[in-house]
């Protein structure tokens, strides 16, 4: 998803759940700044790194193939924008420990660390509640796809076919795909961008919905495609569905937040709040564009009676920084930190105890008083003998038949 949806739809849903105008900013603010809240930007505020959400693709590129990169990696786009559906999935055929590994971290709505996100951010921060709110929604754009480096699950192959609406009939055209990163996608031609091939099983052109370019990210995109995960066999996308789905499961999950359900189930979706303006929304979800910040905002406004203000992300930076050591928790941003920081160690010791390193070591700091995470180096280097018993338990399993996957040709 992009702003059109973290930022102004996540203003909506929260307003719909019954928050002010002044905590749908702040819900929806830190949704956004999950998207934008990296490394860089926080070496800049001499703020923890390890709170970190997201990477830029400077950061990526100068990540290496090694183990400590790639867990690294994994935190993040695992911890925020591909939660795990299943950690404990069944992959269905015979294959190694490190292909099921990384096939468990495929994202998907609905799953167990939906509700833990969810149920984490009671009682705490509103930034807490726009970081979930962010993760939950990034299930259902980012499903299928998983938030770790790997050919062998997120590739496909150059069959993408995207379903159109023309004179009331439904036609099919093919998706075509170039590798310019400042070539912006035609959305009426059909031609987007898409990450380089590469063989290389843990190469960052295989992370996520790369090599799927932005189709993830529109509202408006139906398209089928072949994904490697799936031994190549046709997925169908149905975006529009998709997000409304994330749109209403967003308002109920925000009215739990706001104490007004005492539970939060998944697979539960709160469509009476937007059935009087149902046509409105499914007019700016279904709207062929780049992106619908402007609807989302001319509708917000129109549900509040207040001006929702442009996304700026700087504007709580000047608080932080002259902020004093001890009051810098109590700062926008600081709180942010804070909730991130929980937020991505809740889902690494989930992925840790499920026997998945690929996230690398994790304690339960929550059950210790601590309030986030450190550096895993050392518990890497600590539990090298453990890296190196995995492999060859790997290899083991690759001699004895069960192979990866086949991974198909690709043209592009």
């Amino acid at each position: 998803m992009q702003e059109d949806f973290h930022y102004y739809a996540t203003y909506c849903a929260a307003y719909l759940a019954g928050y002010s105008h002044e905590e749908s900013m702040d819900i929806c603010y830190s949704a956004q700044f999950t998207d934008l809240c990296t490394r860089t930007y926080l070496y800049g505020l001499k703020a923890p790194l390890a709170a970190a959400t997201t990477q830029l693709q400077a950061e990526l590129v100068d990540a290496g193939p090694d183990q400590v990169s790639l867990q690294d990696m994994t935190r993040i786009w695992a911890s925020f924008h591909f939660l795990p559906r299943d950690l404990y999935a069944d992959p269905g055929r015979r294959c190694s420990k490190r292909y099921k590994n990384k096939y468990r971290l495929i994202c998907g709505p609905n799953g167990e660390l939906v509700s833990d996100t969810v149920k984490l951010a009671k009682d705490r921060s509103l930034q807490a509640v726009g970081i979930a709110m962010h993760v939950l929604a990034d299930t259902w754009a980012h499903r299928c796809f998983a938030g770790t480096p790997s050919l062998a699950i997120n590739n496909t192959n150059n069959y993408f076919f995207e379903y159109r609406d023309q004179d009331g009939c439904v036609i099919e055209s093919r998706i075509r795909f170039n590798h310019n990163p400042t070539s912006p996608d035609d959305v009426e031609t059909g031609r987007y961008t898409n990450s380089v091939y590469q063989s290389s099983e843990n190469s960052i052109m295989n992370l996520g919905h790369g090599r799927a370019g932005h189709l993830p990210d529109y509202s408006w995109a139906r398209y089928r495609y072949m994904p490697a995960w799936d031994s190549y066999r046709v997925v169908v996308k149905d975006n529009p569905d998709d997000y409304t789905h994330a749109f209403t499961q967003m308002i109920y999950a925000l009215r739990y937040l706001r104490g007004e359900l005492s539970d939060f189930e998944t697979g539960r979706y709160d469509t009476e709040a937007i059935a009087p303006y149902m046509d409105e929304i499914n007019a700016i979800l279904t709207k062929r564009q780049l992106n619908a910040c402007a609807e989302w905002k001319v509708f917000g406004e129109r549900l509040s009676g207040c001006s929702i203000d442009d996304f700026d992300i700087d504007r709580y930076r000047d608080e932080y920084i002259s902020a004093k050591p001890s009051q810098k928790d109590d700062t926008f941003i600081g709180r942010f930190i804070i909730a991130a920081m929980a937020q991505k160690s809740m889902v690494t010791n989930r992925i840790y105890k499920s026997g998945n390193k690929l996230a690398g070591y994790s304690i339960d700091y929550a059950e210790k008083g601590f309030r986030g995470i450190r550096d895993y180096a050392r518990l890497l280097k600590r539990n090298a003998i453990q890296d190196i018993n995995d492999a060859a338990e790997d290899l083991a399993s690759y001699m004895d038949g069960g192979k990866d996957s086949k991974r198909g040709d690709d043209s592009r």
